[in-house]
This record gives structure tokens, sequence and C-alpha cells, in this order.
């Protein structure tokens, strides 16, 4: 799962808010904050409809799109991503990097420390 760009996330916003919209009808909200080529929407939904982002079903000759994960989950797979590739690629140093950014925060450290021991757990 890969961060989305303006657009994409500018649709599903809409979609996260108002699911079961055409393409029209994204077309018209998306007016609001800057008008878009109809083709341009079009486009977009296809793309987050390929990506497995959005579900449609056929309403006459439109489509109707939802979104297929919640704006948590889509949060959660995108930290996942961007945390494996970190760690992937910094090792050691990237975990060490992790306990600094939580800094003196108490709260994050005990989290953190929280969710290694479920992880050992489960193992």
């Amino acid at each position: 799962m890969k961060p989305l760009g303006e657009l994409e996330t500018a649709v599903m916003d809409i979609v996260w808010a108002q699911p079961g919209l055409t393409v029209r009808e994204v077309a018209d909200l998306l007016a609001h904050q800057r008008k878009r080529a109809y083709t341009t929407v079009m486009t977009t939904l296809d793309r987050l409809h390929g990506k497995g982002l959005l579900g449609r079903t056929k309403d006459g000759l439109a489509w109707r799109y939802a979104a297929l994960m919640s704006p948590a989950e889509f949060e959660q797979a995108i930290a996942d991503r961007l945390a494996g590739e970190f760690l992937r690629a910094h090792g050691e140093v990237g975990i060490a990097a992790f306990v600094d950014a939580a800094g003196t925060d108490d709260a994050l450290l005990d989290r953190l420390a929280e969710l290694i021991e479920q992880r050992r757990a489960e193992r």
C-alpha cells in the first residue's frame, strides 16, 4: 500500500465520507475545492479501484464507488509498509531511530514496550 497523491487523497476523503457515489457526484463534490475534468476524476476512481482501495457496483450506466477499508485501516497499512521498508533498509539503526523518535514521552515508550511484549506472546 503506497501513500496517495493529492487528488487521490481528496477523492478518498469524499468516498469515505459518502460511500456509493458515482463519478459525476465525486466530480461535483471536488468542484468545491478545485474544478477537475470529469475524465480526470473517472481515471482517478478507476486507479483507486485498481489499487484495491475502492469497490464498485454497476448502477445503470454508471459505477458507484465505495471504500474497501476505513481511513484507520488505510493509515495502518501505510504505516506498516513504511515501517517495514525502513527497518529492512536500516536494521538496528532503524529500531534505535523509532525509540529516539519516542523521545522522553513515557506513554509512547510504554506503548512500544507493550507492543513488543504482545508480539513475543503471540509467537
